[in-house]
Parts: structure tokens; sequence; C-alpha cells
């Protein structure tokens, strides 16, 4: 009696069976290499695109809408140029209503000015010394004028400081002697003046001042 035959087993699963040969694997990898380089260079195109649109600062606008016309306004002197058709009338005023009257109210007067007092102006122009009562002391005459008989008048010019005290006297007219000239400077320089005034205030000033000498017979 015969030994039974064997069924054949299924052929183990061998990855090497499914790889491809040694220069066929190669070609492989070189042409996913090339496909991963382009998809790289696409891609970083695309990027580059997309920052010089967000750079450049432009939005995409649309389109402005587009408005029908106005119409041309109406002349002024026609009848509802405004388009608004004619004013309603005014509405009568009911019995016993009272109608609305425009009040005119005037600004009140201003207040009278009140009178104002002029400031005394004081006087500009400056007045003359003027001898002072009582000290001015009559010249002495002179022993030889008397004995020559001389008389005269002389007119003697004072220049009176701001108190009142001659500065300056000299003979303006002479007498014709020289001794009365000399007594009549004497004299003055021994007076006291009230000053001349300018702007109210004591100030120099000058006068004339004459002294008559008569000798007598």
């Amino acid at each position: 009696m015969s030994a039974p035959a064997s069924t054949p087993r299924p052929p183990a699963f061998a990855l090497s069976h499914w790889l491809p040969a040694g220069r066929s694997f190669l070609w492989v990898l070189i042409a996913f290499a090339v496909g991963l380089a382009l998809f790289a260079l696409v891609l970083s195109k695309a990027r580059n695109r997309d920052d010089t649109l967000f750079r450049a600062g432009t939005a995409p606008t649309a389109d402005a809408p587009r408005y029908a016309p106005l119409p041309a306004p109406l002349p002024a002197d026609r009848d509802n140029a405004s388009g608004m058709g004619a004013a309603p009338p005014a509405a009568a005023p009911t019995e016993g209503e009272e109608r609305p009257r425009l009040v005119e109210t005037r600004p009140a007067p201003p207040p009278p000015a009140l009178p104002t007092q002029a400031a005394p102006v004081a006087s500009s122009a400056p007045s003359r010394p003027e001898p002072l009562a009582g000290q001015t002391p009559a010249p002495r005459y002179p022993t030889q004028a008397l004995r020559r008989g001389e008389s005269g008048t002389v007119m003697v010019r004072a220049q009176i400081g701001a108190d009142g005290v001659p500065n300056e006297v000299a003979v303006a007219t002479t007498s014709g002697s020289r001794h009365l000239d000399r007594a009549a400077v004497d004299a003055v320089k021994r007076w006291r003046f009230r000053p001349a005034m300018a702007n109210g205030q004591p100030s120099a000033g000058t006068v004339m001042v004459p002294i008559s000498f008569q000798a007598q017979r």
C-alpha cells in the first residue's frame, strides 16, 4: 500500500521578490529625488509670489458702483424749482387764538459818560527872578563920585541860581562913571531873589536891575 502524496505549501512572503533589481532601484531613487526637487522649487516660487503680492500693499478693489447722473437743477425763477412742490398754505388761526407777533427789542442805551476834569497844564515858559522885599539893600554912593558930582543909571545883569542867590553880576549898561558902576554891582551881589520857575520847579534865570545915582546939589 503506497503512502499518500503531500499537498504543496504556498511560498512564504519574501520582500526581496517585490524589490526591483539593482539598476531599476537606482533609477527609481533618482526619479524620486528629481520630483522632490521640482516640488520644492515650485513651492518656493509660489511663496515668493504671495509675499510680493502682500508687500505691494495693493488690495484688490471692486469696480466702483455706477450711479445714474442727477437731473440738472431748474432755474430759480420757475415754479416748483426745488421739486418739492408748492409750500402748503398757512393754517388760518382759529377763533380766540392769538396770532404770533414779531416783537422787536432795542438794545439798552449806553450809560452817559461821566465828565472828566482836564488836568492842569503846567506852563512851559519859565518865569523870571524877582527881588525879595526887605532883602534889597540900597547901594552906597561913592565918595569920589559924590565929590565930582557924578550921577547916572547903571543897568546891572545878574544870573540868579535856583536858590535865589546871584551867581554872576556884571554891568550891562554903564553910567559913565566906573565908581557908580562898581557900587551898583556890589549892591546887587547882596540882594536876594525869588528864583525863576520852570515846570513847577525852581530854576536859574537872568534879571536886569537898574540902579540910579543922583547927586544932591
